[in-house]
């Protein structure tokens, strides 16, 4: 891939010189015109967050976690980069959480869950967060909400191609290759990502504390090491291949392609007191997604159909090394494959310009193999004995009728109902009201409320050892108010928006120690009550000689409250904020541009995370507050045939020592550089 840097580059330097456009170039003020027309239908009441294009191209680096994290009011734990990096939606856990690409749910049938850190945000074209209730509309089970991801055509006709290289502290390498065409019936686009790095980042031990003695022998002072990052490298490779199609008649084809290839080593714990290589621990992971999808509009209907493939292979090994002598013999080397199928069916109808009423049916088949093969008895060859092979299909039905009597109000319903297995939940309603209450101020009032279900997953049920097939789903209640309102005038705008929200969710299914030492089980036991406030502020403005300046911000204060089991009050965590809940939350993204300039900064807050349920205090009952600043600014030249970008970026930017998990050291002040090439084809 770095040869394909040297040939581009190299355009620079044929006899053909590129003249380079006058940095002094005028810039002209177009006339800004508002344009006031209806709000959308499908919108009727939705809490959703667009996550801005900005945001989801800040640099080749960013995974869609750092995009989450950086846009939304969800609270990302993560483990550090190219490490496990779940979202918290309001207050719930990671398998409440929903996600969607291209249509196709792309949680862990084992888990529930959804590890970001594997989703590259250059690979997403469109990222939308739906809150709470909204989620019905998209998925069940999004007790927290529902995320959706999609890719889309090239925009630009003709070809075009750009190359993007990475290179960053510890050793760190990203290349990125897009390669796409559009045509009057035909696109293409082709995405190539690599990305790898030693990540043996230097940091404070505060978890190891080092004494000074005298000649004597006697301590006379005290101090925390620096050490590095153990076994945190990491190799990932994702390819995208996409296709569209549009025929004479108004068909639309699609597809999608998406192949992963990761190899990642888990770091030591800042605990662990081994200080030789004895002992290493790994995750490989190869997936394939592909959805084919199809659509038409037959005059005020409009169908659609999907289809769907996954495949996961999945692999965690831990070593060890006995004698020192490199000789790693394999202590667990657990190995899961899973397949899914896909398909759906959808419709939309719009008789007039009051109603719309819409239908989807999908289906997931879901089979999977998951078992540990180490050897524990090297005598007789024995293998672990935690082998589980299950199939389940998944069917999920929905309907939807929204109606707008006049133009500032509107009522939405929901119904969907789903089957899992041989059992189904009760009928899922959500309801979503939404009035404007000023034209002039564009001021929107929204309400919802939904009931929504999760049922277990297939690690909940059958896991070996202790999984309890007898669970029943997660239930919950949830409600959400807020307003929002936009301002324009003709070189600034401004959106406001806050949210109160409150969910109770009943036999919320968690682990728990068995009589057999080591062994674990879970059960429907948990009434978990989540209320809190969110805020958004998005902003932007320009000047006569060219200064574009552009903020992007969320807040969130979240209460997510153990009210006690199903068996016993008499419990000490009863009350407290559940484990790694952030009370508080915060985001901000600002960004000052000047002709081919562009200076960006964020900044990240979380408050102190519990990892107690009884919140403890001390060194191991809580994860202390911090606050994240990055910095980056970047230039492009513009060349006859060839633009040229150049970017710096500086993340912790004040050398702040913090962690997201209890022991797992994050890094200090780092920096990247990138440098992108855009060639100019002569494209008809």
């Amino acid at each position: 891939m770095r040869s394909v840097a040297v040939i581009l580059a190299a355009l620079l330097c044929t006899g053909n010189v590129l003249a380079q456009r006058d940095s002094t170039a005028r810039t002209v003020a177009i006339e800004q015109v508002e344009i006031a027309g209806r709000r959308p239908m499908k919108e009727i009441g939705v809490q959703r967050t667009v996550l801005d294009s900005a945001i989801l191209r800040e640099n080749i680096s960013s995974s869609l976690a750092d995009a989450l994290s950086a846009g939304s009011t969800l609270f990302i734990k993560s483990y550090g980069r190219a490490t496990l990096s779940t979202a918290s939606f309001r207050g719930t856990a990671p398998s409440h959480t929903q996600v969607t690409w291209n249509g196709m749910k792309v949680n862990s049938p084992m888990l529930g869950q959804v590890d970001f850190s594997l989703i590259p945000s250059y690979f997403v074209d469109r990222a939308a967060i739906y809150h709470g209730a909204s989620s019905v509309g998209i998925t069940g089970g999004g007790l927290g909400g529902a995320i959706t991801l999609a890719t889309r055509q090239p925009d630009r006709e003709g070809l075009s191609l750009r190359y993007i290289q990475g290179i960053g502290s510890f050793t760190t390498f990203d290349e990125f290759l897009q390669l796409s065409y559009r045509g009057r019936r035909w696109s293409s686009s082709t995405r190539l990502l690599a990305s790898t790095s030693e990540n043996d980042f230097r940091y404070r031990n505060y978890d190891s504390k080092q004494f000074t003695t005298d000649a004597d022998g006697q301590i006379v002072g005290s101090y925390y090491p620096l050490v590095r990052n153990r076994n945190g490298a990491f190799r990932d490779l994702h390819l995208l291949q996409e296709l569209y199609y549009t025929s004479d008649r108004g068909d639309r084809f699609s597809l999608a392609a998406w192949y992963l290839d990761t190899d990642r080593g888990l770091a030591l714990l800042s605990s662990d007191r081994n200080t030789s290589r004895e002992k290493r621990n790994s995750q490989a992971e190869r997936t394939l997604r592909a959805v084919v999808s199809w659509d038409r509009l037959f005059g005020g209907v409009k169908v659609g159909a999907r289809a769907g493939y996954t495949y996961d292979d999945l692999r965690y090994r831990m070593e060890s090394d006995p004698d020192g002598a490199g000789n790693f013999i394999p202590v667990t080397d657990a190995r899961s494959r899973i397949h899914t199928l896909f398909i759906r069916a959808e419709a939309e109808y719009a008789p007039n310009e009051r109603w719309l009423f819409a239908a989807n049916l999908s289906g997931h088949q879901h089979r999977v193999h998951s078992g540990d093969r180490s050897v524990i008895d090297a005598t007789t060859g024995r293998q672990a004995d935690t082998l589980y092979r299950q199939e389940r299909f998944e069917l999920s039905a929905f309907a939807s009728a929204k109606w707008r009597p006049v133009p500032r109000l509107g009522v939405a319903v929901d119904l969907r109902w789903e089957l899992y297995g041989d059992r189904s939940t009760p009928l899922i309603p959500a309801l979503f009201v939404d009035w404007q209450a000023s034209q002039r101020g564009h001021v929107v009032l929204k309400a919802s409320a939904a009931r929504n279900y999760r049922y277990p997953t297939l690690n909940d049920l059958y896991f070996q050892p202790g999984g309890n097939p007898d669970l029943d789903p997660e239930r919950g209640w949830t409600w959400d108010a807020g307003v929002e309102s936009t301002l324009r005038s003709r070189r600034s705008s401004l959106r406001l928006s806050a949210t109160l929200f409150d969910s109770r969710i009943d036999d919320w299914i968690l682990w728990i120690a068995t009589a057999k030492q080591g062994v674990y089980t879970p059960i429907n036991i948990r009434r978990v009550h989540s209320y809190g406030a969110e805020g958004k502020i998005t902003a932007s403005t320009s000047t006569a000689s060219g200064w574009r300046f552009s903020a992007d911000g969320n807040l969130a204060w979240t209460r997510s409250i153990n009210r006690g089991d199903k068996f016993s009050e008499a419990d000490e965590s009863v009350g407290r904020q559940l484990v790694y809940i952030p009370v508080w939350s915060g985001a901000l993204t600002a960004r000052v541009a000047w002709r081919r300039w562009v200076l960006s900064y964020k900044w990240q807050w979380y408050s102190e995370r519990f990892t107690m349920s009884n919140n403890a205090l001390g060194a191991l009952g809580r994860v202390p507050a911090y606050v994240m600043n990055d910095l980056a600014l970047e230039k492009s030249l513009e060349f006859r045939r060839l633009t040229l970008s150049l970017k710096g970026c500086i993340y912790n930017l004040f050398n702040e020592e913090y962690q997201s998990v209890l022991g797992r050291p994050m890094p200090r002040l780092n920096a990247s550089f990138f440098i992108g090439l855009t060639p100019k084809f002569r494209n008809p």
